[in-house]
């Protein structure tokens, strides 16, 4: 149910390229902060232009840097509203899941699991080998991170949720009418745009394996649910427990974390590992939970509308 309520015949797919078009538009719009500090840093403080991301990640405070890259997608988020309601004729809740509400439960229940998981994994790791992490904990600091990345991450994780399983999900839908091709699709461009992320120079392109395989994981959950809501607390719960817990200087985000890891990056088992045994326990976990099945059908059985759903 969660894909037929994008699918219109008035949802023609070219209005999903021009919505795409809207939101990117809206996202560097949201970006003129971060270029504005980085023009006054440049002319008025004498500090060098930054030609790379390493070079901007680094020229202020790590809050700071963190606060105004995250601006921009509170824009893309708007946007991404405006879209689907202006253009498409859709709810909000259309695009998030197929209950008549946001099942809030869903959302925590996933959160906590992955933040749970998360954190017992770094220590476990912390315990094997304490000499590759230095103690970070600086309390002003510290305090400020975790406000901005409690209120600013959600709002980057759902933004790409809501565009990847939520508006572009049901746009390959409306385009194949069928399920394994938006569930591939959004899988292999959310893993691309990771493509130029400073792990990926350090890791090389295995670490592909595990972004596209992370995004499959979350269309999979979406579709064997019917919502969104597993998917925005799992990707909410990865992004800030890896903010808050760790971080280092070949990492995407530098931040005053608790921990540094001063190791040198290395592509190994533990970069598929989530992909091919710790994402399949979790599939487990909630398909029990959840009661799914019919999975070979809700995952690549074809599309059939049968009448308008409107929310």
């Amino acid at each position: 149910m969660f894909l037929e309520q994008g699918i219109k015949p008035e949802n023609k797919f070219w209005k999903y390229l021009l919505g795409s078009l809207l939101i990117i538009i809206a996202s560097f719009i949201g970006q003129i902060p971060l270029s504005a500090v980085v023009l006054f840093e440049t002319f008025f403080n004498k500090k060098p232009y930054p030609t790379n991301d390493t070079m901007l990640m680094k020229m202020f405070d790590s809050n700071l840097t963190l606060f105004l890259v995250m601006i921009s997608f509170a824009f893309a988020l708007a946007a991404v509203f405006y879209v689907v309601k202006k253009l498409h004729n859709q709810s909000l809740l259309s695009i998030t899941t197929s209950r008549r509400t946001v099942d809030i439960k869903r959302i925590l229940f996933s959160f906590l699991l992955w933040a749970g998981f998360s954190v017992a994994s770094f220590l476990f790791i912390y315990f094997q080998s304490p000499e590759q992490f230095i103690l970070n904990f600086k309390p002003i600091p510290f305090l400020i991170l975790a406000v901005i990345g409690t209120i600013l991450i959600p709002i980057q994780t759902s933004t790409e949720e809501y565009v990847f399983r939520g508006y572009l999900m049901q746009g390959f839908a409306n385009l194949a009418k069928n399920r394994w091709f938006p569930l591939l699709m959004t899988s292999a461009i959310f893993g691309s745009m990771h493509l130029f992320n400073p792990e990926v120079t350090k890791m090389g392109n295995i670490i592909m394996i595990y972004y596209i395989g992370t995004g499959l994981f979350l269309g999979i959950i979406t579709l064997m649910d019917e919502g969104m809501e597993l998917a925005l607390g799992f990707h909410a719960a990865n992004n800030l427990t890896g903010a808050l817990l760790v971080t280092s200087d070949w990492s995407v985000f530098q931040t005053h974390s608790l921990f540094i890891d001063t190791s040198e990056p290395s592509a190994g088992f533990d970069v598929i590992l989530p992909v091919v045994i710790i994402y399949p326990i979790l599939l487990f976990i909630f398909s029990k939970k959840y009661q799914w099945n019919n999975w070979k059908e809700k995952l690549t059985g074809n599309i059939t509308v049968t009448e308008t759903i409107n929310y």
